[in-house]
């Protein structure tokens, strides 16, 4: 990634580094209603100003990360490693074993993630999960939703790394099945799946955000982007900047994630020789095939 424009990534690495420090960037409680402020302009007091309570939207952007950021990596962490496991265990076991598994995972994959995620949360609204924030209602209905895509692709490397003649190499050699598959497939399996997670993250800052914004996800007076985003549409015309400023901040975050995706896949393209360093190696090797032809000669 030497040639790779690392200033993309900025937006990416600012909202990982604002998630974790949120509490000590904050000049404000974000939830704390203010109405002698309500709908100030960016002041000192209020970097960016505030929302229609007299919030502050600096401290509400900052928290609003925090907020992301912590589903993120819980729903990502719990969904690599569900899928992960069903998937390799589908594609190490094999027969109608992975035929069930391989079924199931064609079901979940043959709904978009956003609408499975939809119908649970639907599912968690029953009154039997009341003692459940719809916070946490959103990370399990998303995990839930996002396990599939992981489970085919660790699958698929299973599968193909049981054909290599070092696996079959390593059985005559007495070797365990957990001994092979933790030292010799596993490696392998995560190395794709945590490529993929990098540019999924993007995606699902994007689905938290677009579930808040339904009234499904983050419930205020939490900040979270996507809330900042209902909430500012009634003021869209007069103060256009409570939906411009949670809406970049989104944008630039699942943008910077795509190409920091992008970037860790293509280490993994073979890159083309440039022309002067191929005539160079030509001229290398004709001047060797040269100087060999004349130590020949000579003898």
């Amino acid at each position: 990634m030497k040639n790779w424009p690392w200033l993309i990534l900025t937006p990416a690495i600012i909202f990982v580094l604002i998630g974790l420090f949120a509490p000590f960037l904050m000049t404000h409680d974000p939830t704390v209603q203010d109405y002698k402020a309500i709908l100030s302009p960016a002041s000192w007091s209020h970097w960016l100003g505030t929302d229609y309570l007299g919030r502050d939207m600096y401290s509400r952007i900052i928290g609003g990360a925090r907020t992301s950021l912590v589903a993120m990596v819980f729903v990502l962490l719990a969904a690599l490693v569900i899928g992960v496991v069903i998937g390799s265990f589908a594609g190490y076991v094999g027969g109608r074993t992975e035929l069930v598994l391989i079924s199931i995972i064609d079901i979940a994959l043959a709904l978009p993630s956003l609408i499975i995620a939809l119908a649970l949360i639907g599912v968690f609204s029953g009154a039997s999960w009341s003692w459940m924030s719809d916070y946490w209602k959103m990370i399990i209905a998303l995990t839930l939703a996002w396990w599939a895509n992981y489970a085919r692709m660790s699958r698929a490397v299973v599968v193909a790394e049981l054909q290599q003649p070092y696996i079959e190499a390593a059985r005559v050699m007495g070797a365990s099945h957990m001994w092979i598959f933790t030292k010799h497939i596993l490696p392998h399996v995560l190395g794709l799946v945590v490529v993929y997670a990098s540019a999924d993250a993007g995606a699902l800052v994007l689905a938290i955000a677009t579930l808040s914004f339904l009234g499904l996800g983050v419930a205020p007076p939490t900040p979270e982007w996507g809330q900042m985003l209902v909430d500012g549409m009634s003021y869209i015309e007069e103060f256009p900047s409570l939906v411009i400023i949670p809406g970049l901040a989104l944008t630039a975050v699942v943008v910077s994630f795509n190409l920091l995706g992008e970037a860790f896949a293509l280490q993994k393209v073979p890159k083309a020789v440039r022309g002067g360093l191929l005539r160079r190696k030509k001229a290398t090797r004709a001047a060797e095939e040269t100087a060999r032809a004349a130590t020949e000669a000579k003898v």
